[in-house]
Parts: C-alpha cells; sequence; structure tokens
C-alpha cells in the first residue's frame, strides 16, 4: 500500500507543483476547455472544470483500480508488491497498446538487484512526496 500511496503522491505533488506555474495557470492563445481563468490557484482550477470532466477523471482512475485489482495476482495474495498487472498478459492490449509501466520496453532486462534498489528509491520518492504534498 505505501508503494501506490507514494506514487499517487509524486503524481499528486508534481501536478500541483506543475498547475502553479505561468506556464499552467497562466493566459492561453487556445483555451483548455470552456470556462478556463488564467490565474486560478490549483484547487480553483479543479473547481472551474467542468463536471462531465471531472467525471471523466474519476472514472479513469476508478478504471486503473478495478483492473488493478481483477488482473494479476494481488500482492497480498502472493503477488509482487508495486507491480501493476500487464495489459499484454490479460489480451486488454488490443484496447490499451502500451503497459503503465515501462510503456517503452526500456527497463524489461533489469537485474534483481537494481530493480530492488530501485523499488528502494521510489519508496523514498514516495515518502518525501507525501512529506511534501502537505505543504500546499
Amino acid at each position: 500500500a505505501e508503494i501506490k500511496h507514494g506514487r499517487v503522491a509524486m503524481a499528486g505533488f508534481l501536478g500541483y507543483w506543475a498547475q502553479s506555474t505561468p506556464f499552467i495557470s497562466g493566459p492561453h492563445n487556445n483555451l483548455p476547455y470552456r470556462g478556463y481563468e488564467p490565474g486560478l490557484t490549483p484547487p480553483e482550477q479543479w473547481d472551474a472544470i467542468p463536471l462531465n470532466a471531472k467525471l471523466q477523471i474519476v472514472a479513469f482512475v476508478g478504471f486503473l483500480e478495478f483492473y488493478s485489482e481483477i488482473a494479476g495476482t494481488h500482492y497480498m495474495k502472493g503477488g509482487v508488491p508495486g507491480k501493476y498487472p500487464s495489459f499484454a498478459e490479460t489480451g486488454f492490449d488490443a484496447v490499451m497498446p502500451v503497459d503503465l509501466y515501462d510503456p517503452a520496453g526500456l527497463w524489461g532486462d533489469m537485474s534483481a538487484e537494481k530493480s530492488k534498489r530501485g523499488l528502494a528509491v521510489e519508496i523514498n520518492n514516495g515518502r518525501a512526496a507525501m512529506l511534501g504534498i502537505f505543504g500546499f
């Protein structure tokens, strides 16, 4: 659970940080969605998003959670902690052609030692992101 929460915290921290920059919250030539207003804080940006867009985001995240629970072996039942089930293993790759982990296939031949170190680094970064998100 710590790995998943760390990943969510890292995404949340990066998203909040990016939305706070003038590049995202500043004026745009092409508006990202109807009702967009420049200069809003990240919570105000979320409030300004149309309800249908919010529902689409929640539905997609819900799908990812549902898929991770029904596909593969859950880590509480002997699966590998932090491993998201591959779409290719379940035949879902016809709909979703790339996996969420390693979509370019760059890390498939990683040694067990390097993988273990990478997971430890990811856990520590997730812990730092959990603390960092409290700052906002």
